[in-house]
């Protein structure tokens, strides 16, 4: 592979113009797919192989119509301080809004408009009513016209000192990231800049990281309709395509400017460069592939979706790394080199290997390998702290309760729940496979159970062989007491008997999850030890990878427990309101942050490996990985850890916690399990962490990444007759 990485990278800095041009014209044609496409949905929601699923599944099939996925309002009214809604002026006002919603501008996308008080939607005190809108077309779908009118729906009533909040995911619009991005990226500029002392250097994997992410992004967004791919799925794949992106393209500028040092021609420094942390960055980038496409074995469509895209990304990111970045290195000639004597990455414009005083990375690890059981101590025992919260872990998936408590959807949340009851926000469906007497007695058994504030009369569909009843739970949606009632419910009913709506949708998600984790875990942690005993030639370096992972991924969820749910340090973060953590958010760190994580495994212990191979000793062998790698390393989670901090900004409280989710399991995986315990860890071990049975060696392909066999190659080839040149040739070939 180093070889066949090491040519390739050679061709692409010769034919620089053909790859560029190639390059741009993708972008392109990827932008133009993405202006030309309508606007996305919010994506389809299934959860197939549940209750839930199957419930809503019948209802599409028996009452064609309800189950429409069209958007849904409710316009909340409540009266002044000692007034209804009942009496003359209040009722006036919501009947003018009634009016305004039905023949106003957006009308034609309303498909029904329903007056509170022929619905029965006014609460007993006469406090609050509410009116409920449906829409013929998604949230995402709705014109700006259409959306607008909603909102200036209640002015008038406001006017007349009306409370009026509207919710429901009409409103719902695509998620903004706000100036965090922005913020992330230039972090993540600066420190590029004092890494490499140069600015074309700096800017350089900026670039090609923009270039790679414009096209999977664009690429996404071209085929959002057709594939159903939610309104997140280009936010998450523009958040892992960044940060990614920039990484690879980094190491792989770091060390051809580390071969330049070195003496070698430019065309012959990138061929090397590409060849060894190319190689780095192939497997790095198929572990974090394995990651993602493996939240397939989830079998939850959107999650599958999520994770096709943004594996997609990273794909375009590792072509981009071994063909553009060489390419555009040789168009930036020597001005990637940095300004000055100065350099970051080697001393003085000297090779890093002549450097008389030893680098940060260098006494780093000397240090630790002075004293590896108290920094192996203290590095698990730390984590372990901070992972406590994990344990208290609560999931479900966020609904307007969850909104910050300045926009109008919570407060129409709120309304409700003070107006109707907490239950009111999260009614229970139950659709019964049956007659008329099947229905009225499963609704005389629910109206018996506790927890039931409300049931409301079977209502039939045409053929008479199917109801559906409404059940008002007496507690909140996300609470223990409701998923208890949903159970109870199930356990009472027969097979014809099913419980759906967006509170047993959620109960059911969460459980599917939980139900995944641990065959999401086997199968990916699995596969990627298996890659990475190919890489390192080891048993215990793979196994010792996947226990660092585990620990920095659950040390993460405390911290995000601790947040998110607990409130802690909840206003430094933009958390503006607690509750139970987003059901997907446990398996999909997993899947990226092992991904992330297997990153800086690879190209860290790599150099370790490439040291012991030529014949250092297994402690020289980690100070000499840390000597040319570590502050490569650092710079690469800092730059990752901003560009995830950056979607902190969102609007979305799902883009939110994944961003600090994301951006603190990597600081955790970095700095503590990569930087400190894996070489306590090593160095404890010594020859034994290189270990591997002779008939297991024997069974692997050797894909070394190290590139032996591409330094073999090239000195056979400068002994050759034909000397140096013959790579060329078949570099032109």
């Amino acid at each position: 592979m180093a070889t066949f990485l090491y040519r390739l990278g050679r061709g692409a800095f010769r034919r620089r113009g053909l790859v560029a041009l190639l390059w741009v014209a993708l972008l392109f044609a990827a932008g133009f797919g993405a202006a030309s496409a309508g606007a996305p949905t919010s994506g389809s929601f299934s959860i197939p192989g549940t209750e839930a699923q199957k419930a809503f599944d019948l209802l599409e099939k028996r009452f064609p119509g309800m189950a429409a996925d069209g958007a849904t309002a409710r316009i909340v009214i409540k009266a002044p301080e000692g007034a209804k809604v009942t009496d003359p002026g209040p009722k006036a006002e919501v009947e003018k809004i009634v009016g305004e919603l039905k023949t106003g501008p957006g009308a034609a996308e309303i498909s029904s408009v329903a007056n509170p008080y022929e619905a029965q939607a006014v609460s007993q005190d006469g406090s609050t009513a509410y009116i409920s809108a449906k829409y013929n077309v998604s949230g995402m779908e709705l014109k700006d016209a259409t959306r607008d009118a909603l909102k200036d729906s209640g002015e008038g009533a406001k006017a007349a000192g009306l409370n009026v909040q509207i919710g429901g995911d009409a409103l719902m619009a695509a998620p903004e990231t706000g100036s965090g991005e922005i913020i992330g990226i230039a972090v993540a500029a600066i420190v590029l800049v004092i890494t490499f002392g140069s600015l074309v250097a700096a800017g350089l994997p900026l670039l090609t990281a923009l270039i790679g992410v414009g096209i999977g992004v664009s690429s996404i967004t071209a085929l959002a309709n057709v594939l159903d791919l939610g309104n997140t799925t280009a936010t998450l794949a523009t958040m892992i395509g960044l940060a990614v992106g920039i990484d690879y393209a980094l190491f792989i500028v770091s060390r051809y400017r580390v071969e330049l040092a070195e003496g070698r021609e430019r065309d012959e420094a990138a061929g090397r460069a590409v060849g060894t942390a190319g190689s780095a960055v192939v497997f790095a980038g198929l572990t974090v592939v394995i990651a993602l496409v493996g939240l397939a074995v989830v079998n939850i469509p959107m999650l599958t979706k999520m994770g096709f895209a943004a594996a997609g990304t990273v794909v375009i990111a590792v072509l981009v790394a071994l063909t553009l970045v060489p390419a555009i290195l040789a168009f930036a000639g020597k001005k990637v080199l940095p300004a000055g004597e100065k350099s970051r990455l080697f001393g003085k414009g000297k090779p890093a290997g002549t450097e008389k005083k030893a680098n940060g990375g260098t006494r780093w690890a000397r240090f630790v390998l002075r004293r590896p059981v108290m920094v192996l101590l203290a590095g698990v025992i730390g984590l372990g702290v901070i992972a406590i919260p994990a344990s208290k872990l609560e999931m479900g998936l966020p609904d307007d309760g969850a909104q910050p408590v300045s926009t109008t959807q919570r407060q129409a949340y709120d309304l409700l729940s003070d107006g109707f009851g907490p239950g009111f926000n999260g009614p229970l469906m139950v659709v019964v496979d049956g007659d008329k007497a099947l229905a009225d007695s499963t609704a005389d058994r629910i109206k018996g159970l506790n927890g039931v504030v409300a049931v409301t009369p079977a209502t039939l569909n045409e053929a008479g062989d199917a109801a559906v009843i409404t059940v008002i739970p007496k507690d909140r949606p996300s609470s223990t007491q409701t998923e208890d009632l949903v159970h109870e419910i199930r356990d009472g009913s027969g097979d014809n008997v099913l419980v759906t709506g967006a509170t047993a949708m959620n109960i059911d998600f969460s459980q599917k999850m939980n139900d995944a984790l641990l065959p999401y875990l086997a199968l990916v942690v699995g596969l990627a030890f298996l890659l990475l005993m190919l890489v390192f030639r080891s048993i215990l370096v793979p196994l010792k990878a996947a226990l660092g992972f585990l620990l920095s991924v659950v040390a993460a969820l405390g911290a995000v427990v601790a947040v998110f749910q607990w409130g802690w340090l909840g206003s430094v973060f933009g958390v503006e309101q607690t509750g139970p953590i987003m059901s997907m958010m446990p398996i999909f760190m997993v899947g990226v942050v092992f991904g992330l994580a297997m990153d800086y495994e690879v190209f860290l212990v790599t150099r370790m490996r490439e040291a012991y191979v030529h014949g250092e000793r297994p402690g020289q062998a980690v100070v000499t990985g840390f000597q040319y790698s570590a502050r490569v390393v650092v710079a690469a989670a800092v730059i990752m850890i901003a560009v995830f901090a950056g979607f902190m900004g969102a609007s979305d409280q799902m883009v939110k916690m994944i961003g600090f989710g994301l951006a603190v399991a990597v600081f955790f995986d970095a700095f503590v399990v990569r930087m400190a315990i894996v070489p306590a860890v090593l160095a404890l071990l010594g020859h034994k962490a290189w270990w591997l049975p002779k008939w297991l060696d024997r069974l692997l392909p050797n894909v070394d990444v190290e590139g032996e066999s591409l330094r073999k190659h090239l000195e056979q080839s400068s002994q050759s007759p034909e000397g140096p040149d013959k790579d060329r040739e078949l570099v032109n070939a």
